[in-house]
C-alpha cells in the first residue's frame, strides 16, 4: 500500500531522509508518518494422521499449494489467530504444538508466524480456498521462500 496524499490533512505527502526515506507529511501541524511496517500474517503447518494439509487460494495457478495463512485481527494473540484461521480455512479442531518461527516475505511486506498444530476432522473448505491435498510428512518438500521457509525448519527438527 502506498499513499500520494496524508490521510490526515490531505497534503502530498513526501520523502525524505528525515524519516529514514518515508513518506511523510510536510504541514508542521500534521506529523503524519507513513512508516509501511510489515503486516503480520500467521501460517500453519497442519498436521492429521501423518499429513500436511497444503491448500490453494482462490485465484492461484492449479499447481500452486501453500500452508494455511491468514492475518492477525485485532485484540487477537498469534495463538489465536492460528487456530482461527485454521478453523475457517479447513473446518477442523486444531490444537497448537509449536512455534517454528517467523520469516520475512519482503514481496508482500509480511512477517509470517509459522506454528505447527494437530488437526481432526473432515477437511472441509473456506471461501478462501480452491482445493486441498494431504501430503505424507515423508513425502513434503519445501519450498524456496516464505512459509516454504517454516516447513523446511519443521521438517529438519522431526529428525
Amino acid at each position: 500500500m502506498s499513499y500520494r496524499f496524508c490521510p490526515q490533512c490531505r497534503e502530498s505527502l513526501i520523502r525524505n531522509a528525515e524519516h529514514q526515506g518515508n513518506l511523510h507529511c510536510p504541514s508542521a501541524s500534521c506529523q503524519f508518518v507513513f512508516w509501511n511496517n510489515p503486516v503480520p500474517v500467521v501460517a500453519a503447518i497442519v498436521e492429521i494422521d501423518e499429513t500436511v494439509i497444503l491448500v490453494r487460494n482462490q485465484g492461484w495457478p492449479e499447481s500452486m499449494f501453500g500452508l494455511v495463512t491468514g492475518f492477525l485481527e485485532k485484540g487477537e494473540s498469534p495463538d489465536q489467530a492460528v487456530v482461527r484461521e485454521v478453523k475457517e480455512e479447513l473446518g477442523v479442531t486444531a490444537i497448537l504444538e509449536s512455534f517454528i518461527g517467523y520469516y520475512s516475505f519482503f514481496p508482500m511486506n509480511q512477517l509470517i508466524l509459522a506454528f505447527h498444530l494437530r488437526g481432526s476432522g473432515k477437511v472441509i473448505l473456506g471461501e478462501e480456498l480452491a482445493d486441498f491435498k494431504a501430503v505424507l510428512i515423508n513425502e513434503l518438500k519445501p519450498w524456496p521462500f516464505a512459509t516454504g521457509l517454516a516447513v523446511k525448519d519443521w521438517l529438519a527438527r522431526r529428525q
